[in-house]
């Protein structure tokens, strides 16, 4: 680890330096519990299948500091599933207007589509008014057609694929899925008039401190 308690941090930071991952971590496993903390709605950013970047907010659903892992739900049929499952990387961005701290966090993805995961989200989920999102007929970006004044759907492209592949991931009766990001590294960027801060935090403690 790097010395921190060399400026600028040392000036910056309100708590002790070396405590940074404490810091962050504690933010993260507080805002899957808090529907107004900032970091709730993280942005998910991945290559689509057509080589193009792809970007869209997800909740967080979960914070685990000890795997350093982070939880979101989404439907199957998703393209952004079939992108994770094919490349297996993706970045979460969080920004707090709070904390005036952006966080980029790359991670690799695992896609679960049944299993004990799914079966403990499920649970939770379907008790609340979001489980009409991963019980739809319709596959997510299904293209709506006007007929006869009643709105109708198709699904084309990509869309339609997902459709297919999630047949056996429905469990049945909802198309929920769970994706587990095993985070291997986290930019963290503070901003301040006084200065600004950065450092990249890996998995083993590493700390390296960054030019903003």
């Amino acid at each position: 680890m790097q010395d921190l308690k060399k400026q600028p941090f040392n000036a910056y930071l309100d708590f002790p330096p070396e405590n940074l991952i404490e810091r962050i971590w504690q933010e993260l496993r507080r805002a899957p519990h808090d529907r107004h903390h900032d970091w709730k709605r993280p942005a998910l950013a991945s290559v689509g299948l057509d080589g193009t970047p792809q970007v869209r907010t997800v909740i967080l659903r979960d914070a685990d500091v000890d795997l350093w892992t982070l939880t979101a739900y989404t439907d199957a049929r998703s393209a952004k599933c079939s992108e994770l499952i094919q490349y297996g990387a993706a970045q979460l961005v969080f920004w707090s207007a709070r904390l005036n701290w952006q966080l980029r966090v790359t991670s690799t993805v695992v896609v679960h589509t049944d299993g004990i995961q799914v079966s403990n989200a499920w649970a939770k989920v379907s008790q609340t008014h979001a489980s009409k999102d991963y019980l739809s007929e319709l596959a997510p970006g299904s293209v709506l057609l006007q007929n006869h004044g009643e709105d109708k759907a198709v699904a084309k492209g990509s869309n339609a694929s997902n459709a297919s592949n999630a047949s056996n991931a429905s469990n049945g009766d909802h198309y929920l899925a769970v994706l587990s990001f095993q985070v291997q590294s986290i930019d963290w960027l503070a901003l301040d008039r006084e200065g600004h801060c950065r450092a990249r935090i890996f998995h083993d403690g590493q700390i390296v401190a960054l030019t903003p």
